[in-house]
């Protein structure tokens, strides 16, 4: 290794003597006369009285003598290299001091300072005078010469990583509790919200104990009349056993709720001629159109349309729609049997499956003794059933009505008896349908809780009924012991303009009829009714009847109907 250098700084000649303590080579200049080579340390510098080290060159400091490891000359003994400059020799070993002082054994003396020459590291700038020594303008260092190095620590990541598990854990302890109050609140927000929802759902639906429209008779009227109705009147014809049942059929599409309102024969409506009759009488005299014009007027409704539904086309309805199922109150015998004791055609009992004959049989039975009104709830029954299993999509519906090939009222086209059928039966499977009696009196007038109950709340009408002295009503009881007898004098007395009555059966049979009025201006009325019903003159008596009457009739087994 060539150990001498030549910078080209001023001709000098240097050589490499070392390296500091940082790691970077000294060098000395090379000169002929030199006797003792010194080295100048950039970093440390004696203080006048040989003590101590300014790193700035405070005024009055010579630069200290710096010896090459393994030189002798002046020196006794070893001399060691002071990184920091302390210049102190000793006649024994000498040790160093990191802080510029040379710590002497007993003996010791200290060296004369002597004229050095500063060695010079390549790549810097020149060694920079002293100031007030009188050599020049001093030197000014920069921050970029100087290199710091932070000693390490062996503990200090062990302390770190402690510092950062600790850290973490803490952070991952109050993470899991702010998501856990986090998820609690958004479950509290989301069921109060469903709540709310909830009620107003059911507020709006009408559903609300105490505030829907048929728990509440008060402040419901205004809204209830605002509410958007679809109604149509359907009247069930009994081709074989005679007589009618009519209901009507109601798509409230505002609270978005279907009922079935049935109406009793006996219900009193006014003719086209002005003449009391009941709805019996209407739809064998009138037609349709004559008793959807009557229930308009005691109703206060607008019945877009009659449907005229026939036992042979109920039957065959029953059929296409698979079957229906329903829970019945009575057990009907079958009319073909040929002997008693045979199984009946319908069992009485919960979800009995029906077929189209069996539905046509339920819908009309009506037990001995039995008032008009359990047939009738049997007939809405049937048309729940229907509705339950009839499509609700139009179109099918639609297909399901032309399939029957019936031929309907002109104000109602198959078309809209489709639609209007699916969209009730999209209610009745959904749980939104009930099914009504509306509650009439024995003279066929509307009572005032009718009139606030299904009148006002279910059709969103007002009842009117007509003058109950427009037509002379009359009570039939039946002890002839031939329950069809009551059915006949019926008809019999619809026709002819009474109002009838249901009266009941009698506990036995009597022999002869009995026609009662009450007051001597009814006796003309007794005797017009005895005539009608075929019965003899001599049957009329005065006498104590009720009150909602103003003739009262007891047929014995002496009645003959005129259609036998």
């Amino acid at each position: 290794m060539n150990d001498r250098y030549d910078p080209g700084y001023g001709g000098d000649q240097y050589e490499l003597v070392g390296y500091d303590e940082y790691g970077r080579p000294v060098y000395r200049q090379v000169q002929a006369q030199q006797t003792q080579q010194q080295v100048y340390d950039a970093y440390t510098q004696q203080q006048q009285q040989g003590y101590g080290y300014d790193p700035y060159g405070a005024a009055g400091q010579q630069p200290p003598p710096a010896y090459d490891y393994g030189t002798s000359g002046q020196q006794s003994g070893y001399g060691s290299y002071d990184p920091y400059a302390s210049g102190q020799h000793q006649g024994g070993t000498a040790s160093h001091d990191p802080y510029g002082q040379a710590t002497a054994g007993a003996g010791t003396a200290q060296q004369p300072r002597v004229a050095e020459q500063t060695a010079h590291i390549p790549q810097q700038a020149g060694p920079a005078d002293d100031e007030g020594v009188g050599e020049g303008p001093r030197r000014e260092y920069h921050t970029e010469q100087f290199a710091f190095v932070e000693e390490p620590d062996d503990n200090s990541e062990d302390v770190i990583d402690w510092l950062k598990f600790t850290e973490n854990r803490t952070e991952r302890r109050e993470e899991a509790r702010r998501r856990a109050r986090s998820r609690i609140v958004a479950l509290v927000v989301v069921l109060a919200l469903a709540a709310v929802g909830g009620v107003g759902y059911l507020w709006y639906a009408g559903k609300l104990p105490g505030l829907s429209s048929d728990d509440s008779a008060t402040g419901t009227a205004t809204a209830a009349g605002a509410q958007k109705r679809d109604v149509i009147v359907v009247h069930l014809h009994d081709i074989k056993g005679g007589g009618t049942a009519t209901a009507l059929l109601v798509d409230n599409t505002t609270t978005k709720r279907g009922t079935t309102v049935l109406l009793p024969n006996s219900l009193a409506l006014t003719s086209d001629d002005g003449t009391t009759t009941t709805l019996a009488k209407s739809v064998e005299d009138d037609g349709s159109d004559g008793t959807r014009g009557a229930l308009d007027t005691v109703l206060g409704t607008d019945i877009q349309g009659t449907w005229r539904l026939d036992t042979p086309y109920l039957q065959n309805l029953v059929d296409l729609v698979g079957n229906i199922d329903v829970d019945t109150n009575a057990e009907v015998p079958d009319p073909a049997a040929k002997k008693k004791g045979e199984a009946p055609l319908v069992s009485k009992g919960k979800a009995q499956t029906l077929s189209g004959k069996m539905a046509v049989a339920y819908a009309t039975y009506r037990a001995p003794g039995e008032a008009q009104d359990a047939q009738l709830e049997r007939f809405g029954q049937v048309l729940q059933g229907v509705l339950r299993k009839l499509s609700s999509d139009p179109q099918a519906a639609t297909t399901t009505i032309q399939t029957l090939q019936q031929i309907l009222d002109p104000s109602l086209t198959d078309k809209d008896l489709g639609t209007f059928l699916a969209g009730l039966s999209d209610l009745a499977k959904g749980g939104d349908y009930r099914t009504d009696l509306l509650p009439v009196q024995a003279d066929g007038t509307l009572s005032a809780q009718a009139s606030a109950g299904v009148v006002k709340n279910v059709l969103g009408g007002t009842a009117k009924s007509p003058d109950k002295d427009a037509a002379v009503s009359v009570s039939v009881q039946n002890a002839s012991g031939v329950k069809d007898n009551t059915e006949k004098a019926r008809v019999v007395l619809l026709n002819g303009g009474f109002t009838f009555l249901e009266g009941g059966t009698a506990g036995s049979a009597r022999a002869t009829s009995k026609v009662t009025y009450a007051d001597a201006a009814d006796k003309a009325d007794a005797a017009e009714v005895a005539k009608t019903l075929g019965l003899p003159a001599g049957s009329v008596t005065q006498g104590r009847i009720s009150a909602s009457a103003d003739v009262a009739v007891v047929l014995g087994q002496d009645y003959k109907p005129s259609s036998d």
